[in-house]
Formats: structure tokens, C-alpha cells, sequence
């Protein structure tokens, strides 16, 4: 079984048992992504990496896992750096880097935009962000470190946190986690919470997830608390934004009720959600979450470039 030129625009493009063959692959890579150890695995093998929307954990380690494979990585950073601000279309832009590399990574503003552009190509396109929509390469890497922090995913209590409705990782990563037999809870504002369909969505395989709003109604019970921040950029409408802002903050108070073996993710960047004294605790995941980023993504672009036997 091998992902060779196969599209990544949502994690519902992966079954369960080709996840577990990048999280895998990826404990391979950890070694190589540290510099511990040197691959040319991917020698010869070109990524084209579209950024129409900023972003600088996935463009890095994107940049950092072909490098460090022996690949070559063409960067496009913000519609200004491409024929996009002349008035080219997005399909167009993408024909041509697909005539020029061998992957192609596109994060944009746009959802759906993604989707989009793996009908124009005949290189496998990764998402790496679409508007609100999805970022299933954040959820990989989040299931790994999951995995590894926790032995298993099955059975965890797993609590997302904040920004339910505009956070695209939330979207994707409820999914993956539903597809793994984790427990899972939803803690953010009313105003906040995960979309219906979503919702919806879990419920057709089987999965109804605890809905709360207080901190400290669920956090004695999470095994991983899945913090996001509120998303300005997201709202429509700035009041909105203003109302529900810091309205949700990690502290030190905040967790002396949880699991000392609790862990705290977060997709970063973050803002006030996660106090800075909890950074030196225990607790804290999300600067080694960020760097799995890049195992990760070595192992999706060595199995969708890989030569099937």
C-alpha cells in the first residue's frame, strides 16, 4: 500500500491505515529531521510550495523536510511574489507549477481553493491550509504527537479548545481523532462552537462528542487539552471578535485540577490563550508538536513520491 501522487486536500482523503503509514514512516525520520542523521531520500525530487496566505511553522518545516531529504524547494510567499497579482487565475498559476516540481503544497485564503487545484494538476496537490476549511497535514502531525505523548490515541479523553467554528485544524483533526477511537470534547464559547456539519459529520460514524463551556467542567478528565486561538482574521464582523476574545486562558491556576500527565497542544501561533509560565511545565506540548511538523512531512512526501514495486 503506498500514497504515490494522491491528493491531500482534506484528512478524509487518507484512510486510517494509510495515516498510520506516515505516522510510522515518520518515527524513521525524527533522527534525520534533528540533523542527527543525513537521507537523500527524496534526491532529485522538486516541491513547489504556494503561500498565497502567511504562515510560518507549515511553510518552514514544508522547506526544512525537503531540504533535509536531498529535495529541491521552489517558494512562492503571498499572492505579490506571483503572476496571481497581475490577474492570473489560481488554476493557471497551478498548471505551471505543476509543469516545474513534483508536489505542490498550496496554503490560501480561499476555502475550497485547495480542491480547486488539484483538478488542474497532475501533481499531487497538499493543502496546507484553506481558509476555514481544512489542514490535514497539521492534523498528522497532531495525531503523532498524540500518539507519542499518549502510547495510543484510543480511549483518550482529547478536549479542543477556543476557536471551534473558524479553526481549521479543530475541523480536521475532530475526524481523525473520532476515526482512532479517541474521546472526544468540545470546550469553547457558544458563539464558538464546532459547526454543525462537522457535528454532523461525526455523528455518521458513530461519534458524539461532550459539548461544555467552562474550563473547569472537563479539564480533570482530558489527557490532552487542544487549545486554539481566537482568530481575528476569521470574524466577519469585528464585534463579534471583541466579545469572545480572552475570553478562554490557560494558566497555572487553571490547571491545578488536571492529570499531572496532561498535555496542552496548541497549532500555534498563539496569542493570550496560553500563559507563558505554563510553557516550563510539564504540561506543555506544543513547541515539540511544532517541530514534529517536520518528520511528518518528510514521510507524506517520500510515500506520495515513492515508485511503486
Amino acid at each position: 500500500m503506498g500514497l504515490r501522487c494522491k491528493d491531500i486536500v482534506s484528512i478524509r482523503d487518507l484512510g486510517k491505515e494509510e495515516i498510520q503509514l506516515v505516522l510510522e514512516l515518520a518515527k524513521d525520520y525524527v533522527d534525520v529531521a534533528k540533523g542527527h542523521k543525513n537521507s537523500d531520500n527524496l534526491k532529485g525530487t522538486i516541491l513547489s510550495a504556494l503561500f498565497i496566505e502567511p504562515s510560518t511553522r507549515t511553510r518552514l518545516s514544508f522547506e526544512s523536510a525537503i531540504n533535509r531529504l536531498g529535495g529541491k524547494y521552489l517558494d512562492i510567499s503571498g499572492p505579490e511574489g506571483s503572476s496571481l497579482v497581475k490577474g492570473e487565475s489560481l488554476a493557471d498559476t497551478i498548471r505551471m507549477a505543476a509543469c516545474y516540481s513534483d508536489i505542490i503544497v498550496l496554503r490560501h485564503p480561499q476555502e475550497g481553493a485547495a480542491r480547486m487545484a488539484s483538478l488542474f494538476s497532475e501533481k499531487p496537490v497538499i493543502n496546507a491550509g484553506d481558509g476555514a476549511g481544512q489542514h490535514p497535514t497539521q492534523t498528522l502531525l497532531d495525531l503523532f504527537t498524540i500518539q507519542e505523548a499518549c502510547g495510543s490515541i484510543e480511549g483518550k479523553e482529547i478536549v479542543l479548545m477556543g476557536d471551534l467554528k473558524y479553526g481549521r485544524t479543530v475541523h480536521s483533526l475532530s475526524f481523525a481523532l473520532a476515526l482512532f477511537g479517541a474521546k472526544v470534547s468540545f470546550l469553547a464559547p457558544p458563539e464558538l462552537q464546532m459547526p454543525e456539519e462537522v457535528v454532523d459529520h461525526l455523528g455518521d460514524i458513530g461519534v458524539k462528542p461532550r459539548v461544555f463551556t467552562k474550563i473547569d467542567d472537563i479539564i480533570p478528565e482530558a489527557d490532552i487539552l487542544y487549545v486554539t486561538r481566537i482568530q481575528k482574521e476569521r470574524f466577519p464582523d469585528e464585534n463579534e471578535y471583541l466579545r469572545v476574545a480572552e475570553s478562554y486562558q490557560i494558566t497555572l491556576e487553571t490547571l491545578t485540577n488536571a492529570k499531572k500527565d496532561m498535555k496542552i497542544l496548541h497549532p500555534l501561533p498563539r496569542n493570550l490563550e496560553i500563559h507563558p509560565d505554563v510553557d516550563s511545565t510539564d504540561h506543555a506540548l506544543y513547541f515539540k508538536q511544532a517541530f514534529n511538523g517536520v518528520p511528518v512531512r518528510m514521510a507524506l512526501l517520500k510515500l506520495l513520491s515513492e515508485v511503486e514495486k
